[in-house]
């Protein structure tokens, strides 16, 4: 068993509440629709990718996205669809360069695909693009050491794994999470940060991702 190390600071566990809006804009065909991703706002592009796959996390290991949904199902297209459902979505740190790969996918089929502008979407079968509002909000669980922080995990909600898993990239703008960056920078271990960091998150529910991260933390201090 490991020395119990106590951290430089308390990792405090948050989670978010996500309230939706609608924007008022919607697209029939294709070409509206890429010209609209372009206009919306980074909340509305994170709503229609990371939030689809947030409440669709029990459904499959890996979900596609709103956009690719609606361009397979709705218009038929399901090339552009499977190119869409393929974007690594955890690959970007920053909503806007996901944007850029979404619209320069769509782009690119449109300009090779002269039959994809002539198909639209029946009344009532509109891409209606949302918003995602959200509210950083207190877990109430923090943790000093790694025996804290295993206990802390097994209490929190999935929406808090979510948030320090997911969302941690889009926040810190850079690869990893809010658990590896906080086991690296304040308790100095960086292997241990390298593992959880390596865990792909798109290969297994929420729930599973926590008994991952518990099972590799719990094996580090021999509990």
């Amino acid at each position: 068993m490991v020395e119990m190390i106590k951290a430089k600071e308390p990792f405090k566990f948050y989670t978010r509440l996500h309230l939706t809006e609608l924007t008022g804009l919607r697209a029939t065909t294709l070409s509206q629709f890429v010209n609209l991703i372009k206009k919306v706002s980074g909340s509305s592009i994170y709503h229609h990718t990371h939030r689809f796959l947030q409440q669709h996390q029990y459904l499959s290991p890996e979900p596609p996205n709103d956009f690719a949904y609606w361009v397979t199902e709705v218009l038929g297209e399901d090339e552009l669809g499977e190119k869409l459902a393929s974007i690594d979505t955890i690959q970007y740190s920053t909503i806007r360069s996901l944007m850029e790969k979404i619209v320069s996918t769509i782009d690119d089929y449109l300009a090779n695909s002269f039959f994809a502008k002539l198909k639209f979407a029946k009344s009532g079968e509109e891409f209606h693009f949302m918003k995602s509002v959200s509210f950083v909000l207190s877990s109430g669980y923090s943790a000093i050491d790694l025996n804290e922080f295993t206990d802390a995990l097994q209490k929190i909600t999935i929406d808090s794994i979510y948030f320090h898993i997911f969302e941690a990239r889009l926040r810190l703008e850079r690869e990893g999470n809010d658990f590896s960056n906080w086991i690296e920078h304040s308790l100095g271990d960086k292997e241990l940060a390298g593992e959880i960091s390596s865990l792909d998150p798109y290969t297994q529910t929420l729930e599973n991702l926590r008994q991952s991260i518990l099972r590799i933390v719990q094996k580090r201090i021999g509990s």
